[in-house]
């Protein structure tokens, strides 16, 4: 195990009626707040208007950003920070999933920034400027990223999704009621599970031995959500099982179980250039990617670490390390496509023309062919989209 840091310092209030809360913890802040939102799902679940009664109750300005996309662009940073700037806004708060929340981030550090949005993202994770502070009311589990301080952003003109981050970008503090996930449909619950279940397998394959804590953490979290996705999907309205899911979620991707373990991530990268050509669902592509590189990545070094996820995930009763693991990948994949994932590229509307440039973007915009559990060049990348041109099978 590597030597790491572990400061998080997110306020979470976890729970149902927690909302009378917000005059208190905007008042930390100031008075100007910028309210980012996506499509107007909060609208039509009531959660706006609840919101803007506790606002305006508490004597606050409220200015608004509406429309922020599913792979939030680059222009909308840019239009909310020119609000910010504007009207010399205190906070931001952002209602919705990770995208209206990874977009506020951005919009919070773009604002204080001197040059343009885009160049902020470009310097990737060596950002260190400010940025306002952030609450979040989260409506969608799926990227954690109510308790982190990554953000993804994407610019359709260069066809580029990256990554950025700094620790000014973690928000300041989050409610995460799950009843604010009733209402999330089936399709997009599955995608949500499959991110987090990704953020978890991103972390658990990695370079580094001797994490053993780490990895225990990863299996009993995707236990949870293996076994909870399920249940939101049939009973939408199960406190609990959106309890947990919500709870994974922020769990996932908080630092807990990446703290030293060194590595770049292998399937974030191929599904980030799947969205930025054609703007798909994330935890979609992830999902109809996971299997194919765990395919890829299975070999005679690896088939252990393999073998351990299929034991203590899947509960897979094959010993034979190889052949287990081999029955584990195909549990991944049979449980995606369970939960109604597509599974293919075609059934998203991906074809082959752009597979070169993709797996070219992916190698060098990220880490992959270095630091990746498996290193994989622009060859491997692209034979890891071809596989998933058609259905699988491992075992």
């Amino acid at each position: 195990m590597e030597n790491f840091n572990f400061h998080v310092t997110t306020d979470i209030r976890f729970g149902k009626d927690r909302l009378t809360e917000l005059p208190e913890v905007m008042n930390q802040f100031g008075k100007k707040v910028l309210l980012v939102y996506g499509g107007g799902s909060i609208k039509k679940m009531g959660l706006y208007d609840k919101v803007m009664e506790q606002l305006q109750a508490n004597g606050n300005q409220v200015f608004e950003l509406a429309g922020v996309e599913p792979n939030p662009r680059v222009e909308t940073v840019r239009k909310g920070a020119e609000i910010c700037r504007q009207e010399g806004i205190d906070v931001l708060l952002a209602v919705g999933g990770g995208s209206t929340i990874d977009c506020a981030k951005v919009v919070a550090a773009a604002t204080l920034y001197e040059g343009d949005a885009w160049e902020m993202v470009l310097h990737r994770r060596k950002f260190q400027g400010p940025a306002l502070p952030l609450v979040t009311i989260l409506t969608l589990a799926a990227t954690g990223s109510e308790m982190n301080n990554a953000a993804v952003i994407s610019n359709l003109t260069t066809n580029q999704k990256l990554g950025v981050g700094s620790p000014s970008m973690l928000p300041k503090v989050s409610f995460l009621d799950p009843e604010n996930t009733f209402s999330v449909s089936k399709y997009q619950t599955a995608a949500g599970s499959a991110d987090i279940l990704s953020h978890l397998m991103e972390n658990y394959f990695k370079q580094t031995e001797g994490t053993d804590v780490q990895d225990s953490v990863s299996e009993g979290l995707m236990r949870s959500v293996i076994n909870n996705c399920p249940i939101a999907l049939k009973y939408p309205d199960d406190y609990d099982a959106r309890a947990n899911l919500m709870w994974a979620s922020t769990l996932a991707l908080n630092g807990l179980t990446a703290g030293g373990k060194h590595g770049s991530w292998s399937c974030h990268p191929m599904e980030h250039e799947l969205s930025a050509f054609y703007d798909i669902t994330h935890g979609i592509g992830l999902a109809i990617l996971t299997p194919r590189w765990m395919e890829y990545a299975l070999n005679d070094e690896t088939a252990a670490k393999f073998a351990r996820y299929a034991w203590n995930v899947w509960d897979v009763e094959e010993r034979v390390p190889m052949l287990a693991a081999r029955i584990g990948i195909q549990k991944t994949y049979d449980y995606f496509k369970s939960c109604g994932i597509p599974m293919t590229l075609p059934e998203v509307g991906i074809n082959e023309e752009k597979f070169d440039i993709m797996a070219k973007q992916a190698v060098d915009h990220n880490a992959i062919k270095t630091d990746a559990y498996v290193p994989m060049d622009v060859s491997d990348v692209k034979g890891i989209f071809e596989a998933c041109l058609t259905e699988s099978s491992f075992v």
